[in-house]
């Protein structure tokens, strides 16, 4: 709470007053820490999908997913949360009676 306001957003402005940033104040940032960490630039979008991803592969909910995304419609959210198809295999049984 700031100034006796609710904002439900995570990240605010450091000054009075306090209000969400911008999306493209976002961005700045992680472009100008893969800058200097000698990484590709990394997108908001694909910082997503690695939550989501991570989420999934944690044991997380599609829907507790969403709920941190911020998405109403878990479609979009199974879009975010691909999974690890090669970790997949791994863990997977056969299907009982199919050919081998």
């Amino acid at each position: 709470m700031f100034g006796g306001g609710e904002c439900p957003q995570l990240i605010l402005t450091l000054h009075a007053p306090f209000r969400p940033i911008h999306s493209a104040s976002i961005t700045y940032v992680v472009y100008r820490a893969c800058r200097r960490a000698g990484l590709a630039r990394v997108s908001g979008h694909r910082l997503r999908h690695g939550l989501a991803t991570e989420m999934l592969r944690q044991g997380a909910a599609l829907i507790d997913i969403a709920q941190v995304l911020r998405q109403s419609d878990l479609g979009t959210t199974s879009g975010y949360a691909k999974i690890d198809r090669v970790g997949l295999r791994t863990v997977a049984q056969p299907w009982p009676g199919a050919a081998r």
